[in-house]
């Protein structure tokens, strides 16, 4: 079944009014008519089986018709903290980890980054990773779009972390006890909130591994193995889909 997403205030009692591009997807690709059955998301998490009641040139109404128990979701939300990567690694990232179900991901100015974020393209930027993750969500089947966030320090980004009580993993190419990587793992199991913290290109700055052990990172090893920035994030949550499921 089709599915798209809505924002929460499209839904007006049993009716959702989808408008914006999905409007010709619906009618002029999908060549859908009054009466066929389109599942809808809040992106929030809500998701509905409703019928088309109403075809406009600029907006769809659909009757609701039953709404279900979100099952595409992890049981736990998983924030990526992302170290600034080069050129257009991080929409591949952004990509990768919405399929994955990263809940939400940050970019983080970390010592060794490269680029750097333009406060004067943030609002583009974020209009334009918004388009990835809701595009992203929609092919893997999710029941909600992972948020992004604009930019922020390492100290920002760990003090938030601790905040929200989230377990702080740090993969970091130094390390190499695997089997506390598999006791922290396996201690996830009914957690709420996860921290992944991701380097960028060259890695972290001791400093910064000494920064995030005080606000009670867990400092893991994902092999023997380097992985490149890109990679990681995903290898992660991947590991992560595996423990919690």
């Amino acid at each position: 079944m089709p599915r798209f997403f809505c924002t929460p205030d499209q839904i007006q009692e049993n009716v959702i009014l989808i408008t914006g591009p999905d409007v010709n997807h619906i009618k002029n690709v999908l060549r859908k008519k009054p009466g066929d059955v389109l599942e809808v998301c809040d992106g929030e998490g809500r998701v509905f089986d409703t019928e088309i009641c109403g075809i406009t040139a600029e907006m769809i109404t659909l009757n609701i018709l039953e709404e279900k128990t979100s099952l595409h979701e992890l049981p736990a939300k998983i924030t990526l903290y992302q170290g600034l990567p080069k050129q257009d690694r991080l929409e591949l990232i952004l990509q990768k980890s919405a399929e994955l179900g990263v809940f939400r991901l940050v970019p983080v100015d970390m010592v060794r980054c490269v680029a750097k974020w333009d406060k004067k393209k943030e609002e583009a930027r974020l209009k334009r990773y918004s388009a990835i993750a809701e595009s992203a969500a929609k092919q893997s089947g999710r029941d909600r779009i992972p948020e992004v966030s604009q930019a922020m320090s390492l100290k920002e980004a760990l003090k938030e972390a601790r905040e929200n009580e989230a377990v702080i993993l740090l993969p970091y190419e130094n390390a190499g006890d695997m089997e506390h990587t598999r006791q922290v793992f396996e201690d996830l199991k009914g957690r709420e909130h996860i921290a992944v913290f991701i380097g960028p290109e060259g890695g972290f700055e001791e400093s910064e591994i000494k920064e995030a052990l005080a606000f009670g990172a867990e400092v893991i090893t994902l092999g023997p193995r380097i992985l490149r920035t890109e990679t990681a994030g995903p290898a992660v949550l991947a590991m992560l889909n595996y423990v919690l499921n």
